[in-house]
């Protein structure tokens, strides 16, 4: 057995999240011998959508995809990052037509990863099933990757023999679809982590066939906040409905860095445990 460890970030919400970022996230890798990383930075730029130097700044600090959510579309410059071939995702159950890419396949250290990055349908915009996105990307039979999207394979085709680790970054807001996509995909997938919510969930397992899981990694950034975001502008909308601009939390210090690290055997393809950051 071959082990390797992956490390899955949650939401990054404005400046004070990417300070946390370049202060904790190297030192995670070089202390827990982190082989992967992916991390959501759609919350990067004030909170809302990411720019160009944001996203260098999360791949400086050690990531190695980066992945999204409902607000990527909020920077419209940044849409030339999504079309380019860096490996910054965003949901790949977007209709046709939408820039950029939803899952990229990577060769590191002689391992095939492969992310894939999806938006939930339920109390969010009603785009593509994601469910059958995912089919359509991957189908595997009897524990091997018989057919892969060609655009995962752009880098180069995995080894017939070889099983891919494949992480999935479902960006949602219902529980039970979260949770639903999971066991759709148990044994298909090697880890699927829930963002968007911003608030780390206590549920992470390793399901039935061996998938590892978890509803929520939760945020990168200010603690001392309502989601990262400004306490007193967050409730002067909920007490009054009036929809002030959301500001992120001032940093004083309370910053964290929320996630999980996945150990996967890398000759199945399955993970072996999960725990949460």
């Amino acid at each position: 057995m071959k082990l390797v460890r992956a490390a899955m970030i949650g939401d990054i919400v404005g400046r004070p999240g990417l300070e946390v970022l370049e202060a904790k996230l190297p030192a995670l890798i070089k202390d827990h011998k982190i082989d992967f990383v992916t991390v959501n930075g759609e919350n990067a730029a004030d909170g809302f959508g990411m720019t160009e130097k944001d996203y260098k700044q999360i791949i400086a600090a050690g990531a190695d995809v980066v992945t999204s959510g409902n607000h990527v579309w909020e920077k419209r410059e940044f849409w030339p990052v999504l079309e380019s071939k860096e490996p910054m995702l965003r949901p790949a159950n977007y209709p046709s037509g939408a820039p950029g890419t939803g899952y990229i396949h990577i060769q590191k250290n002689n391992i095939n990863w492969i992310v894939i990055n999806l938006q939930g349908r339920e109390l969010m915009s009603a785009i593509d099933c994601p469910f059958r996105c995912f089919d359509h990307l991957v189908n595997i039979h009897e524990g091997r990757v018989t057919d892969i999207h060609p655009l995962l394979t752009a880098a180069g085709s995995p080894h017939p023999s070889a099983s891919p680790v494949i992480l999935v970054d479902f960006h949602a807001e219902s529980s039970r679809e979260k949770e639903s996509l999971a066991y759709h995909l148990d044994g298909r997938a090697t880890v699927i982590a829930g963002t968007h919510t911003h608030v780390q969930t206590a549920d992470e397992r390793i399901l039935p066939k061996g998938s590892a899981y978890i509803t929520d990694l939760g945020m990168t950034g200010v603690s001392d906040s309502i989601i990262g975001f400004d306490a007193k502008i967050c409730l002067d909308r909920v007490r009054s409905q009036v929809m002030y601009r959301m500001e992120t939390a001032a940093g004083n210090n309370t910053g964290r860095m929320q996630g999980i690290i996945a150990e996967i055997d890398a000759d199945t393809g399955t993970a072996v445990s999960i725990k949460r950051i």
